[in-house]
């Protein structure tokens, strides 16, 4: 089989490494790819946002499967365009994918597939988000509409905050057009769990659960991120939990897309709040997330290509995922000044070292010059390792980071430590 992989993040490495390891794989392409993945795949240079340009590179690689990484090329488009084609793609078309393209769109969907979600409000106009916030109080948290790379979420701690989120957002300052509609909710409690499935449009195929962590510094403060870490590790949801999400969140939405005429072909993902009330859905992604998908594959014991191509082909019904018991974490290494806007050209050293160390180390913001490799985004690497329990893999990782080093480098400490605490409390 040969699989072309469309992105240039640490997800689409982590997807050509582990797909690199199928025994049914003969090649592997990616549209750009980036340094990490040139290592296990021929990179084509292109256009990711355009559809007719996609379909003819995978034309011409004789892929016999695409497998999108990012959410921007879903929602333009590009799978809509290859099943016109009669090529395998793995994704939601255009209509499905709104589900992440738009905020709006998310919560009136969940509305009327009876998913549980925050209480919320939808507003076009400043004057009418001011006035949405007194209705929520304190803490509230903003979304911008449209696709804003990880920044279009602002939890507000107090109003003078969410009163500049509101402007920040609204008028273009923070993530452009994404912000000119608004969704104001109210601020669920609890840890959040992202839960995602494969689906052919009918039959669902679950992955394990992982926790991702969206703020730049230990201990939940600071902005939010695309994602500073993530680990993948079964007890974080039990057998309950799990059955409920299925039962009420991805069924439901699996059903409703159907109804509605649009089945939902690909990745969701549900991010979940595990309030006192049970769990609540945050938001959907109609993709793999990134840096979950690090942590996800490293945990992965199967051939993934196959059950890939099934769900391209409307057939994973019987297919299943073998999963190693062993924990994973990922830890991201980011540039100077990101979340904002990150320095570039940093000199990288130390890959070779974590590897040696047992770590994959999968790039994310890296660009290769005649002097080295270098940064070249806001998250530049994302180290992941398993462990034979989580407190070995959280060890194992950070001491494979500890050999990395560039300028300005800075990352979380306390990846997976929910997960230590968690259940040291409930042996307790």
């Amino acid at each position: 089989m040969r699989i072309l992989v469309i992105g240039s993040g640490g997800r689409e490495h982590a997807l050509a490494w582990r797909l690199a390891k199928s025994p049914s794989v003969e090649a592997i392409y990616a549209v750009p790819g980036n340094p990490g993945i040139a290592r296990l795949a021929t990179c084509i240079p292109g256009n990711a946002l355009d559809p007719a340009e996609l379909l003819r590179l995978a034309e011409s690689a004789g892929a016999d499967l695409t497998v999108v990484g990012p959410e921007a090329p879903l929602v333009a488009g590009v799978v809509d365009a290859f099943r016109a084609a009669g090529r395998a793609i793995v994704g939601p078309v255009a209509a499905a994918a709104q589900l992440e393209g738009s905020k709006i769109f998310a919560k009136q969907f969940m509305v009327r597939a009876g998913i549980p979600t925050a209480d919320f409000a939808i507003v076009e106009t400043e004057a009418d988000a001011l006035e949405a916030l007194d209705r929520f109080g304190i803490p509230v948290v903003l979304k911008a509409d449209g696709l804003a790379a990880g920044k279009g979420v602002i939890v507000a701690a107090s109003r003078a905050e969410a009163d500049a989120a509101v402007h920040g957002l609204m008028s273009g300052e923070v993530v452009g057009k994404a912000g000119s509609r608004l969704v104001i909710e109210e601020c669920l409690i609890g840890e959040e769990v992202s839960f995602i499935v494969l689906s052919d449009g009918s039959n669902v195929l679950a992955l394990e659960p992982t926790q991702d962590h969206k703020a730049v510094f230990d201990g939940d403060a600071g902005p939010n991120t695309g994602g500073m870490g993530a680990y993948c590790d079964a007890r974080i949801l039990d057998a309950a939990q799990r059955r409920f999400v299925m039962e009420r969140v991805i069924e439901p939405s699996i059903g409703q897309m159907r109804a509605e005429g649009c089945p939902f072909t690909g990745f969701l993902y549900a991010g979940l709040m595990m309030t006192q009330a049970g769990p609540k859905v945050l938001e959907f992604n109609v993709r793999l997330g990134d840096p979950e998908t690090q942590a996800l594959l490293h945990s992965l014991d199967c051939d993934f290509a196959e059950a890939l191509l099934a769900a391209a082909h409307g057939d994973l019904g019987g297919v299943k995922l073998a999963w190693r018991s062993d924990p994973s974490v990922c830890v991201v290494l980011a540039a100077a000044g990101y979340p904002g806007t990150p320095r570039k050209g940093d000199r990288i050293e130390g890959i070779e070292p974590a590897e040696a160390a047992g770590a994959a180390v999968f790039h994310a913001g890296t660009r290769a010059r005649q002097q080295g490799l270098e940064t070249a985004g806001g998250r530049v690497l994302g180290v992941t390792a398993s462990g034979s329990d989580l407190a070995g893999a959280i060890e194992r990782t950070y001491q494979a980071v500890s050999k990395v080093h560039f300028d300005g480098m800075h990352y979380r400490t306390d990846i997976g430590r929910k997960g230590l605490k968690r259940w040291a409390a409930s042996e307790g």
